[in-house]
C-alpha cells in the first residue's frame, strides 16, 4: 500500500552524478515502492536541480531502519558541530 505522501524542500548543497559536481536545489522525500533496493518499501529520497534536466538528479532508497538512523546521525552531527560553525556556513 503506497501513501503518496511526498515532501518537498527547497535545499542548498551539491550532488555528484555521471558527469561529475552539480548545484542542488530541491529535495523530495516519500515512502514507497523502491526501483533498485531490495525491500517491499522504503524512504525514497530525490536530490535534484531540475533546471539542470533529469540527469541532475541524485536517488536514494532506504530500508526504514536506516533511514531512521541516518536521521539520528545527521542530527547527532549537527549538534556536535562546533558552536558558531553552523551559521559561518549560512552565511
Amino acid at each position: 500500500m503506497c501513501t503518496y505522501e511526498t515532501a518537498t524542500l527547497a535545499i542548498s548543497g551539491a550532488g555528484k552524478g555521471r558527469e561529475g559536481w552539480f548545484p542542488l536545489t530541491d529535495a523530495t522525500v516519500y515512502f514507497d515502492h523502491p526501483v533498485s533496493a531490495p525491500q517491499a518499501h522504503t524512504l525514497n529520497i530525490d536530490f535534484r536541480n531540475p533546471q539542470r534536466g533529469a540527469a541532475a538528479r541524485v536517488a536514494v532508497e532506504l530500508d526504514p531502519a536506516a533511514a531512521r538512523r541516518l536521521a539520528e546521525s545527521i542530527l547527532a552531527m549537527l549538534d556536535a558541530a562546533p558552536p558558531g560553525l553552523i551559521e559561518e556556513s549560512l552565511a
